[in-house]
């Protein structure tokens, strides 16, 4: 059910893009966030792959990547800087949610004392796949240990929305009415029709208007301030928006428009959050050079041939530019 046009008074508008925090010269990196990755399944390795390459290039001190064990291996050749680890699957090759939190308990990962520590970012949903809603409902409980038990902040992507679609924002039309603290969600204009039953072309035609609706309604009777959810309806020209204050992108080409980018924007944001930046100014900042590292990219190989892998060789330089305006 499409959320109703709210009288409230609009959000302020964000223009001033916020720095990368300095990094003191005796740091280690453990000062820099540790950043689990949650997602992948048969057939889709390179998804949560591109998440944790990412999430590394934007300066994340450690990046460990949970995936079906099936695909454990593929994806520490992809990405080997990064940890992995090999949950249990399902017979259909997803993430079995009861088995994985076995394994993330053992890991230490959902452990906040002197055994284990939780991460300090979770990214979800890359190449997770689709399911029932048995299988949502599962999956999205795992999700809660991290954000409501551990207080983890969350960066929710791709097929997490999806399946959330059956869960947090019920398919029988009843609104919301949980508070979604500490969590950001990247959805595309399809993903966010589907959460909220409408059309894509409905969603294009009030881009501003739907993610603003979506932020405050996640936001429910919840608290303000830093923990407020925020929402990053992608597209040309993203979207920002906590409810509060909302910014629009300018970066950013055509040729972006490629599968894989928006993993690369998840871990990107997730790795921000990881070194100390809020929730808002992390996806602000997060979306800015991501389609910084796009134009860079396009530069060097075109809008036509550009890819996701493109965009994360890009980031480096993109940090450099951004840099320089200290």
């Amino acid at each position: 059910m499409a959320t109703r046009r709210e009288k409230n008074p609009g959000p302020r508008r964000v223009r001033a893009v916020p720095l990368v925090p300095k990094r003191a010269t005796d740091a280690h990196k453990g000062n820099f966030g540790r950043i689990l990755v949650l997602g992948g399944s048969v057939g889709m390795a390179g998804a949560p792959s591109l998440t944790g390459q990412a999430a590394l290039r934007g300066g994340a001190g450690l990046v460990v990547i949970a995936v079906p064990v099936s695909i454990q291996a593929t994806v520490a050749g992809l990405c080997p800087c990064a940890t992995t680890i090999g949950l249990p699957e399902t017979r259909g090759g997803q993430i079995d949610p009861a088995g994985a939190r076995r394994v993330l308990e053992q890991r230490g990962l959902l452990d906040t004392g002197q055994t284990g520590r939780a991460p300090d970012v979770l990214v979800v949903g890359p190449g997770v796949g689709l399911g029932p809603q048995a299988y949502a409902v599962a999956f999205w409980k795992l999700i809660d240990v991290f954000r409501h038990e551990l207080r983890v902040p969350c960066v929710a992507d791709a097929d997490a929305l999806n399946l959330a679609k059956e869960t947090v924002w019920p398919a029988t039309g009843e609104p919301d009415t949980q508070y979604h603290s500490r969590t950001i969600i990247t959805p595309h204009p399809g993903e966010m029709a589907r959460l909220q039953g409408v059309g894509t072309r409905e969603v294009q035609a009030d881009r501003e208007g739907f993610a603003v609706r979506t932020a405050r309604r996640m936001a429910g009777g919840g608290g303000g301030g830093d923990d407020r959810p925020v929402v990053v309806l992608k597209g040309a020209g993203t979207i920002v928006t906590d409810g509060e204050r909302i910014y629009v992108n300018r970066t950013g080409n055509p040729g972006m428009a490629t599968g894989g980018s928006g993993d690369v924007l998840a871990g990107l944001i997730g790795a921000l959050v990881g070194q100390g930046m809020k929730m808002f100014d992390a996806a602000v900042t997060g979306v800015y050079l991501h389609g910084l590292a796009g134009d860079v990219a396009a530069k060097r190989v075109g809008q036509v041939s550009l890819i996701a892998t493109d965009i994360i060789d890009a980031l480096p330089e993109a940090f450099r530019r951004f840099a320089a305006r200290r």
